[in-house]
């Protein structure tokens, strides 16, 4: 290739390749903000050299490829952290809004449990007096109330996670589809031997999406084809194709997540569903089973403290006390729901323990019950205090695992910044340097078309343009 077209060839090339890296520069320029944009960089190689004589001549340079700058390690490493973070974030949200029940000092169940052992102890001067009576009938009826609303509201909270998982599925189905539909394309642009490096930057980014929902495993099955499965194995994605999960009612009235006819439901790991999951079929059965049996306990402990006494009346023989709260069902469970006060009648509460009118022995029984132990071994305010550090201690310590799984995530979307992510500051001086190679070569072009034109009119009187 030795003379002055052969140099023209070589400035060409060199033409050339400058262009399409300012092309490459100029496109991660316009995405250093583009979210999950992959920096490009243009791959160039010497031209395969000529042989003359003894010598061997460069050809000028080729273009090999434009390739994205991606650690597919780093991208499993942020899939595995997005899910545990997402998990976390979702349980967090639910505990504090669960805790929001327990929080307060000066009012709720615990503080009523000591307005109603309050309201006993005012009692007990004054047995006859009906006011004081019914300050006791009173003081139980917020405790029911309290036990109500704080039942209501964890059977609300749950009844709101089984519309989220229904929805978190139908996210899960969305971005599946879309999932297999690039993956179709990828494949096909691939197996043409064409660029389907925006495709393969977008599939990267549904599936970041999708791992904020649900535990996902990806693996690579060659010609930019993937197959997507959770962590139990259930397929999402395989061959181009998506397959959808569906949701049904379980006998537990919970929202159940199905694979086919495989319920999966437990078998889920990370993403927000999987969060979901654990609040809905863990932390609220658990916290719920425990204001039950506090409830459960609580009653039958009163009441049976009342039968032991006899009401306000002069009725001879006198009438022994009955029930002040309405019978917990059988084994505790709805107690807190179902707990009301069974009478109106101040009168019923049954003060004495000779059934004369004055006499306040019975109260005595009465207040006992606040050192009773009525469930789990421990007395009325021992179990709810117990109950709200268990909710508090579990928000305290999952908050403590979303800072410390953000700091990770935040880590790994850095390292991937560094080596994924766009440098404006790199591009530019990139955009310098590759515009000099550009003038340069247009320079030795400009100059070879000088030295054609005067070898063309050698000997010429008049030259030829």
């Amino acid at each position: 290739m030795a003379g002055l077209f052969g140099t023209l060839s070589i400035a060409l090339s060199g033409l050339g390749v400058s262009q399409q890296e300012l092309a490459t520069s100029s496109n991660n320029v316009a995405n250093a903000n583009t979210p999950g944009y992959t920096r490009e960089v243009a791959e160039v190689a010497a031209g395969a050299p000529v042989t003359l004589g003894s010598f061997n001549e460069g050809t000028g340079v080729v273009l090999q490829k434009i390739e994205s700058l991606r650690d597919p390690l780093m991208e499993i490493q942020l899939n595995q952290e997005t899910q545990q973070n997402s998990s976390l974030n979702t349980q967090l949200e639910q505990l504090q809004q669960m805790q929001t029940q327990f929080s307060s000092s000066t009012s709720g169940i615990g503080a009523d449990i000591s307005n109603f052992f309050n309201s006993l102890s005012q009692l007990s001067p004054d047995p006859s007096s009906i006011e004081l009576r019914q300050a006791v009938l009173t003081a139980a009826g917020n405790l029911a109330a309290d036990f109500n609303s704080a039942a209501n509201s964890l059977g609300t909270q749950k009844s709101d996670l089984n519309l989220t998982v229904q929805q978190s599925v139908g996210a899960v189905n969305t971005l599946t589809s879309e999932i297999a539909g690039v993956d179709q394309q990828i494949s096909s642009l691939e197996n043409a031997n064409q660029d389907a490096t925006t495709l393969v930057d977008q599939q990267t980014s549904l599936i970041r999406q999708l791992s904020a929902l649900v535990d996902v495993q990806v693996v690579q099955t060659g010609q930019g084809g993937i197959e997507l499965a959770t962590s139990n194995g259930t397929t999402l994605v395989s061959g181009g194709q998506s397959f959808a999960l569906t949701t049904a009612t379980g006998t537990d009235g919970n929202t159940d997540i199905l694979a086919g006819t495989t319920d999966i439901t437990g078998t889920l790991t990370g993403g927000s569903l999987a969060g979901t999951i654990q609040i809905r079929d863990q932390e609220i059965p658990g916290v719920l089973s425990q204001l039950d049996q506090l409830a459960a306990g609580f009653s039958n402990a009163i009441n049976t403290a009342n039968g032991l006494g006899y009401i306000l009346s002069d009725s001879i023989p006198p009438t022994l006390g009955g029930n002040i709260f309405t019978t917990p069902p059988a084994g505790g469970t709805g107690a807190a729901a179902a707990m009301q006060v069974a009478i109106t009648d101040p009168t019923l509460i049954a003060a004495s323990l000779d059934g004369s009118e004055g006499s306040n022995g019975n109260l005595a029984n009465l207040s006992a019950v606040a050192t009773t132990a009525v469930a789990g071994n421990q007395t009325p305010i021992d179990a709810y205090s117990d109950l709200v550090f268990q909710v508090g201690s579990q928000t305290s310590n999952t908050s403590a695992d979303v800072d410390g799984s953000t700091q990770i995530l935040q880590q790994l979307q850095d390292e991937r910044g560094s080596i994924s992510g766009v440098s404006l500051d790199e591009e530019a001086a990139n955009v310098v340097q590759f515009q000099t190679a550009y003038q340069a070569s247009a320079r030795v072009i400009s100059t070879i078309d000088s030295m054609l034109a005067d070898a063309v009119n050698l000997g010429i009187d008049t030259a030829v343009q």
